[in-house]
């Protein structure tokens, strides 16, 4: 009987350990060409193997959110007309995905989706507005309103007008950053109880031209670090008590100066920050994090396959999967922990034209 035990509770173990390895990968894509839509697929975070699941046919879904139960996914349909928004709901075992609503997305081109307590909030590139959707208690999404700016900066072809590319929560949940491409700035929005307050509103600027796209926080949440499409730098911030944004340093992400830098985000310990660039030398610009100033160095750069667009970290740091548009892949890279530097396994995920890669565990 005590083996019987002691057999039983270390299949236990093995069963959660084999959990935690297991995650969703959900693939956001354009579907301009032979692109079905939304992929999902089971990734191994311990052997960064991978296994297909299903594919739900979506237009343009180009960037995704997930409710924190994992539930829902919420999905943008990027594209000048009919632009959309979409709530789907999430089986996690078999990845398999089913519409439950769509709201228009109350402006052109939605890039970005995010959620910010009992609302979901769009970026519109095109059309250069913030679109906020309250949720229904399902889940689902309920009509929305949205807020239009008129702002431009000096590069006549990128910033003639504002271009809204992306948002999110301050670390302590009190304010909706959104980055204003078009503007070179960033523009604030007080939240409370859940909901965002589109009449509490504050402003800060970049230097003219740097064309702001996506951010990420420090570990400790005292420092922002943006992004920039244009200037293709990472720009830091320290953010204030009430949420205010002092800018203290400049790092150069993209020394080839091609005005395609795409995404940014932190090493799940911390440590070291990426920073994916497109349109020459395409690749991910790789930097340590000084924990104590927020100064960045730049340690290595990793060649990818061509324009990265988005990319994600899988929760145990040991594998960084890019979204490379036009090379109609997904790349897997090997972190080094010590160093922050990446290895390419060669096991690449075939899915034409992906553009965002989000990593679930149960």
């Amino acid at each position: 009987m005590k083996r019987i035990i002691e057999y039983i509770m270390l299949s236990s173990v093995l069963m959660a350990c084999s959990s935690n390895q297991e995650l969703l990968l959900l693939v956001g894509t354009y579907t301009d060409t032979d692109s079905e839509g939304l992929y999902s697929l089971r990734f191994n975070q311990e052997t960064g193997e991978c296994t297909p699941l299903s594919v739900t046919n979506i237009a343009n879904p180009s960037f995704l959110a997930v409710s924190d139960d994992n539930s829902i996914v919420y999905a943008v349909t990027e594209q000048i007309q009919d632009a959309a928004v979409s709530a789907l709901s999430l089986d996690m075992a078999t990845g398999m995905m089913e519409v439950l609503n769509s709201q228009p997305a109350l402006g052109m081109s939605p890039c970005h989706i995010m959620i910010a307590g009992k609302d979901v909030v769009v970026s519109n590139y095109t059309s250069g507005s913030l679109a906020v959707f309250p949720l229904a208690e399902d889940g689902t999404l309920m009509p929305g309103t949205s807020v239009e700016f008129s702002e431009s900066g000096p590069n006549a072809v990128r910033q003639a007008s504002s271009h809204i590319h992306s948002s999110q929560l301050s670390p302590d949940g009190k304010h909706l950053y959104v980055i204003d491409l078009g503007g070179d700035c960033v523009h604030s929005y007080g939240v409370e109880d859940g909901r965002v307050l589109l009449s509490d509103y504050s402003r800060f600027s970049l230097a003219p031209g740097e064309g702001p796209r996506h951010f990420a926080y420090s570990a400790d949440g005292r420092f922002l670090y943006l992004l920039t499409e244009l200037g293709g730098n990472v720009v830091s911030f320290e953010i204030g008590a009430d949420g205010g944004l002092s800018q203290v340093g400049s790092f150069e992400a993209d020394s080839l100066h091609a005005a395609g830098s795409a995404d940014i985000h932190l090493s799940p310990d911390g440590r070291f920050i990426y920073a994916s660039n497109r349109l020459q030398g395409d690749g991910i610009a790789i930097f340590r994090q000084d924990a104590t100033s927020g100064a960045l160095e730049k340690v290595g750069y990793q060649n990818t396959g061509i324009h990265p667009r988005n990319f994600a970290i899988t929760p145990n740091g040991r594998y960084l999967l890019a979204a490379c548009r036009d090379s109609n892949l997904i790349q897997v890279f090997e972190r080094d922990p010590e160093t922050g530097l990446l290895t390419d396994t060669g096991r690449n995920i075939d899915i034409p034209h992906p553009v965002c890669v989000i990593l679930r565990s149960k």
